[in-house]
């Protein structure tokens, strides 16, 4: 009598199967109120930003003047930094974009709270997009305190807001293996994640105190 073997399927490697699989992951309850809180900072500035564009643009049509809310003195005058070229890098005043990113990332961090879980690539691509962001607010701080010598507290808000999703996002990226990371680097995100907005900003801060020494001083 011939003897019939039977492939026991249970030995198919199911862990090579779990790898191929994106693994979904979700974010704690505050790093979801931090988005959250960020965003609607960012959403906040972009809002009030481009309602005083449209007024300045129609006061101009109207042949009057309007002064920003914001517009302090020399150096904090948004009007100032709403006129300049740089205002509007892609043809449409800046702050129309944050009202989309910065709604995203709202919807992000609500979405967290409702315990939803992300692919990888999810993650990555907002990781991209932060990054984006830190990047344009960079060359933004640039412009205004080196061509066009004033600052807008509206922007300065935006900006902070940026730094610390950006930091806190990568770190999740980092500290879930989303981001290719040695262990010590890993480590420290998970202890010290607070230090490297605290940095980035407190570096801003000093170059916007340098910057306008004689006018804080006087």
């Amino acid at each position: 009598m011939s003897k019939t073997t039977v492939r026991d399927v249970s030995t198919e490697p199911e862990p090579e199967r779990a790898e191929i699989a994106p693994r979904a992951e979700g974010g704690s309850r505050a790093f979801a109120l931090l988005l959250v809180i960020t965003g609607a900072a960012g959403l906040l500035a972009a809002w009030v930003i481009t309602l005083d564009k449209f007024k300045l643009l129609e006061a101009k049509v109207e042949g009057r003047t309007f002064t920003p809310g914001c517009s302090l003195n020399p150096v904090v005058s948004c009007g100032s930094v709403m006129e300049s070229k740089q205002a509007a890098v892609f043809g449409f005043p800046n702050p129309m974009l944050g009202l989309v990113a910065y709604g995203i990332v709202i919807c992000v961090g609500m979405s967290l709270l409702a315990r939803a879980r992300f692919p990888r690539w999810y993650w990555l691509t907002f990781n991209a997009g932060c990054l984006f962001g830190v990047v344009f607010c960079a060359w933004l701080m640039f412009q205004s305190l080196y061509r066009i010598n004033a600052l807008c507290l509206w922007c300065c808000l935006a900006w902070v807001a940026t730094i610390v999703m950006f930091w806190y996002v990568t770190s999740f990226n980092i500290r879930k293996g989303f981001l290719p990371a040695p262990s010590w680097l890993k480590g420290f995100f998970g202890e010290f994640t607070w230090v490297m907005p605290v940095l980035h900003i407190g570096i801003i801060g000093m170059l916007i105190l340098t910057r306008w020494w004689d006018f804080w001083t006087s």
